[in-house]
């Protein structure tokens, strides 16, 4: 199968149609309307089949503060495999082209996991952030302790990680913030 990819604005509205469908699937009705602007905006990785699209990931650009310097971060979002097709290596193929945008753009990767979703991460080279996560949200600084052991960085190419020494501070956004 092929992965084809491309920014938001071109991949038209009837696919992005049939990628939200695929992943309200995906996710047993547990994708919200925020997770879904989450994913826009940036490149996608999908594969289709003859029933339409069987998998998919975005990643898009986040800024993330670190020991006071803001970082251009590539955010992984809405990757998800449709059921009838998992456990196939199209979750795989689908984040080595995320990845390959990432390597191109930014210093390093991250993403939020979901237990069942880590594995396929952790596969992939991506380690769990040992540090604290924060957001700067509207009032401030929020320590965000429910993304301690599921947020994910991969270094790009040649990339080194932050340490865990200090907080990584994600910029605000509706909905789930991680």
């Amino acid at each position: 199968m092929t992965v084809r990819t491309a920014p938001t604005h071109a991949v038209g509205a009837e696919r992005l149609r049939a990628v939200r469908g695929m992943l309200d699937d995906a996710f047993d009705g547990d994708f919200s309307d925020e997770d879904w602007d989450h994913a826009l905006g940036g490149v996608h990785a999908w594969i289709e089949d003859g029933r339409g699209v069987v998998a998919h990931g975005s990643v898009v650009m986040r800024r993330v503060r670190y020991r006071g310097r803001s970082y251009r971060v590539g955010y992984v979002e809405g990757v998800a495999v449709r059921a009838d097709r998992r456990r196939k290596g199209l979750g795989g193929a689908v984040m080595a082209e995320l990845e390959r945008v990432i390597d191109g753009t930014y210093p390093f990767g991250a993403l939020s996991a979901s237990d069942e979703g880590a594995a396929l991460y952790r596969a992939r080279g991506w380690e769990v952030w040992g540090g604290r996560i924060q957001v700067l949200g509207p009032d401030g600084v929020v320590d965000l302790p429910e993304g301690a052991g599921s947020t994910f960085l991969r270094p790009a190419a040649g990339g080194v990680l932050p340490a865990p020494a200090a907080p990584l501070v994600f910029d605000w956004r509706d909905g789930d913030v991680l």
